[in-house]
């Protein structure tokens, strides 16, 4: 597996998109494996492709306990949501003083194993970083994707969206917090970070990753700064981006947008061969960049 994720160039863009349409759930598990069929050539296997584009959690790049970083879970109150929720819990362990936070909203499958990771980088850099769990109320993450996505499919929409606005209010009272808190969701969580920022005016900055967009409506309701994030290649989530950005400079709302030409959607996540060194490097400086203006 190593070789073919080595050699990312030599998997069909069309391989790609089928794992987008698998992870999003518009196609099943047996469409998604049936459909690589077709692309299973030249001592390729169906399984081999899978493993290609399915994430592979051991390439982690930061581990639990590791950097000086304080971890626990995390109870807390989400009355218009599930009641009690659940979230990932990290700062830098010695802090002098309080340091701002963020909230860190994941994919369509719970909190996996990457984003536990990208919320351990984000207090490497220097935030309180929370990472709610809406598979909590079904019992949690229950370990793999595929089961996550089913689960997470379970759950009302709406009521997650209240459970990570009840993050963020969890995380503004919290005593390591300096009273500002941003949130950055990737997909899923993209979706939810462009909602929080119509919902919750008081945030100090929202950072969407390739995530569904808000209303041109509720684009009138943006008060707080957005860095928004895309992939070149996602035709799916950039074919709303023009009315909402048409939306957004409409009514003078104050953001940043940013196209990384050539990647995938899930760019971000280096536990897949969607990942670009590159363009996920570049995002997340500009990520903490924006967070360090705007929380700081």
């Amino acid at each position: 597996m190593e070789a073919l994720m080595s050699n990312k160039q030599d998997i069909p863009q069309e391989v790609y998109e089928l794992y987008d349409a698998y992870c999003h759930g518009d196609i099943s598990r047996r469409a998604f494996f049936s459909g690589l069929g077709k692309y299973a050539v030249g001592g390729m296997t169906v399984t081999s492709l899978a493993a290609c584009v399915m994430p592979d959690y051991a390439k982690q790049q930061t581990q639990p306990g590791a950097d000086g970083l304080y971890e626990e879970m995390l109870i807390y109150n989400s009355p218009n949501g599930a009641g009690e929720m659940e979230g990932y819990f990290v700062r830098p362990a010695n802090a002098a003083g309080k340091l701002p936070g963020i909230v860190i909203i994941h994919e369509n499958r719970g909190l996996n194993p990457h984003i536990r990771d990208v919320t351990r980088r984000a207090a490497q850099a220097g935030f309180v970083a929370f990472a709610p769990d809406a598979l909590y109320p079904l019992g949690g993450y229950p370990g793999n994707d595929d089961d996550g996505r089913a689960m997470q499919a379970k759950r009302d929409r709406e009521g997650m969206v209240q459970d990570f606005m009840a993050a963020a209010e969890f995380l503004r009272g919290h005593v390591a917090v300096n009273g500002k808190v941003g949130c950055v969701g990737f997909c899923f969580g993209g979706a939810v970070s462009n909602l929080m920022a119509v919902r919750q005016p008081w945030l100090s900055a929202s950072v969407p990753y390739y995530g569904g967009w808000p209303t041109a409506d509720e684009a009138a309701q943006v008060q707080v700064p957005l860095q928004i994030h895309l992939a070149g290649l996602d035709e799916r989530v950039n074919a709303g981006w023009p009315d909402y950005k048409a939306a957004l400079d409409a009514n003078s709302v104050s953001y940043e947008a940013y196209i990384y030409p050539g990647v995938n959607h899930g760019f971000h996540n280096d536990t897949t061969s969607r990942y670009d060194s590159e363009a996920a490097k570049l995002a997340w400086e500009r990520t903490l960049d924006y967070f360090r203006l705007h929380l700081v």
